[in-house]
């Protein structure tokens, strides 16, 4: 900027010729110089005023549009903001059908060390192996006095009462990390279906929790997704009456001497598995190691209600029946002679203890068992066609159950279907399936003759899936099921005021090596539905190697230790499911008799 100086020497020049005074023409030029500079500070300041107002005005706009939006938007829990941490740890809980808690998540520390700072390496070991017994001292030692190892896990997991033991030694070295471990407060109940949890990636101050087994393993991604904001998990699993059923499956294997045994409760109508159990079995806060050698099915990991695979006997025979009817090959009162011999593929089919039943009507047939009868209405119905009703039940493929271990319990098919094998899978030999597997199967029969697809989680209302019997067939079928408790093999089936019906099946079991069959060795199975007349539920019952021993002679037969076994379960989870006992007059006066 050029500045005008204030004594231009040609006015001044000026000013002295005319007689002027020079000094008022500085004085006059510093006043405009000074006029001039305020008013370019007031230009400045009120630029700046201009943009602050701007500024406010931008400000007190956003605000106001947000209050706006916030009045006119519905009230919501505020949420706090995500961390970034790389390691999700957090696991939503899994509860029951009622809401009770079946896993969830407790707090707790890991114990980690860095060994070049624990000054008294020997007295710490001493100690640790005092609090942790399991741990191996010399190992230990030697980890702590290596000069490479900067850090090194000792515990996952510890309790309060210990970690404040472990804080008592007083080493600067021995250092905690806080833990979200999953919890199970049941301990064992229901442990194959939730499976077990354990640590995935692992940090000093976190640690990702994940699913190792069951329906953890099987919605691992659902149970950690922050997106579930803490809704849990619910199953189709009823607690109480899962607990029932463990309660008497357990005691009636004791009972019957069996290996180990399994049992579906099962809505005929909706496919929710209410209860479901494997014996033995483990408690999933402490989940053993799967076995290296030997038997899967000897572990107590393995689930033998959904895994084990099992030539599942005379259970089969109705559905024989029911197809045979469905065809219109035969009614409920049509006659088939089952007098032998009867030989089909050059093999002679028998019968239990070698019975002769001679002609009897299809009723009779699924009432006292015989083979030779079922095997007659396979051979009328056709092998192609009795394949095609078995696949539409749902017996050529895993169940579709959501747990890992439902894919390894693939039905085993007959590798050539021949009229020989016709006849044997319907009576239940030569086609293995798991309990699963009958449990949906008999269902279809219990609701009226739609396939219902198994499901652990809780459904609104019925499931039905494609009709695979009319209405008639399914309710003779029902009456032939009902009539083999009050008069055929499983009349220690009867539960007073339940109406049960149902069917008993008793398979050789097969030897592991070199094939055949053991002749001292049986699966047993009853498969139930109840109340007979109105089916709400279907219950399978399998005992593995039983022994029923109250006799002169050991039994080995569905009908002695099966049946009784599913009676008691169907006796004490009936009330827990709501179902009133329903009496005619002849128990009513029978039970007034003996409460007097």
């Amino acid at each position: 900027m050029i500045r005008t100086p204030l004594r231009p020497l040609a006015r001044v020049l000026d000013a002295r010729q005319k007689g002027e005074n020079p000094d008022a023409i500085e004085r006059e030029n510093l006043r405009i110089r000074h006029e001039q500079m305020r008013d370019r500070m007031r230009l400045r300041a009120e630029g700046r005023l201009l943009v602050l107002a701007i500024m406010f005005f931008g400000a007190f706009s956003v605000i106001g549009a947000r209050m706006g939006m916030l009045s006119a938007s519905e009230p919501t829990e505020p949420r706090a903001a995500a961390t970034g941490a790389s390691i999700i740890a957090s696991r939503a809980d899994i509860t029951d059908r009622q809401g009770r808690v079946l896993a969830t998540n407790m707090s707790t520390h890991s114990l980690y060390a860095h060994p070049q700072q624990i000054y008294r390496k020997e007295q710490a070991v001493a100690a640790l192996t005092e609090i942790f017994p399991d741990l191996d001292g010399e190992a230990l030692l030697k980890r702590f006095k290596d000069p490479k190892r900067k850090f090194m896990w000792i515990r996952k997991k510890l309790s309060p009462e210990q970690m404040q033991a472990v804080h008592d030694i007083g080493e600067p070295g021995l250092l905690f990390g806080p833990r979200e471990m999953r919890l199970y407060p049941n301990g064992a109940l229901a442990a194959h279906v939730l499976g077990g949890a354990s640590f995935g990636r692992e940090g000093v101050h976190s640690a990702e929790v994940i699913g190792t087994a069951g329906i953890e393993k099987y919605f691992d991604e659902e149970l950690r997704d922050p997106a579930r904001e803490g809704a849990p998990l619910q199953l189709s699993i009823d607690l109480s009456v899962q607990a029932a059923s463990e309660r008497v499956l357990d005691a009636g294997m004791k009972l019957m001497n069996a290996k180990g045994a399994a049992s579906v409760l099962m809505d005929v109508h909706t496919g929710e598995v209410i209860s479901i159990a494997s014996l033995p079995d483990f408690d999933p806060n402490d989940r053993p190691r799967p076995p290296t050698q030997g038997s899967p099915s000897d572990s107590p990991l393995f689930n033998r209600a959904v895994q084990g695979v099992y030539e599942l006997g005379s259970t089969f025979k109705i559905f024989a029946a029911a197809q045979a009817m469905e065809l219109g090959l035969v009614g409920p009162q049509t006659v088939i002679d089952t007098a032998p011999p009867f030989k089909v593929g050059g093999h002679r089919i028998g019968e239990f203890n070698n019975h002769n039943y001679g002609p009897i009507s299809v009723e009779k047939i699924i009432v006292k068992s015989s083979n030779r009868g079922t095997g007659k209405m396979a051979l009328a119905i056709g092998t192609q066609r009795q394949q095609d009703f078995l696949k539409s039940l749902g017996f050529f493929e895993a169940t579709p159950l959501e747990i890992v271990e439902a894919q390894g319990g693939a039905p085993l098919l007959p590798k050539r279907w021949t009229d020989l094998s016709s006849v044997t899978i319907s009576y239940g030999h030569g086609l293995s399936t798991s309990p699963l597997h009958l449990a949906a199967g008999y269902a279809a029969i219990a609701n009226g003759g739609r396939v219902v697809r198994p499901t652990l989680l809780k459904q609104d209302g019925p499931q039905h899936g494609p009709r695979v019997l009319s209405e008639a067939s399914a309710a003779a079928s029902r009456t032939m099921l009902r009539k083999v408790v009050t008069e055929g093999t499983a009349s220690f089936g009867e539960v007073p005021g339940y109406h049960v019906g149902g069917k008993t099946g008793t398979a050789d079991k097969p030897k592991e090596r070199g094939g055949g069959y053991y002749s001292d060795k049986t699966i047993t199975t009853f498969a139930a539905i109840f109340p007979a007349h109105d089916p709400k539920y279907v219950l399978i019952v399998t005992l593995d190697e039983p022994v029923e021993t109250s006799g002169t002679k050991p039994r080995r037969t569905a009908g002695w230790t099966a049946v009784p076994v599913a009676a008691e379960m169907i006796g004490r989870i009936a009330p827990l499911l709501g179902l009133r006992p329903q009496h005619d007059r002849g128990q009513l006066e029978r039970i007034i008799e003996t409460s007097q």
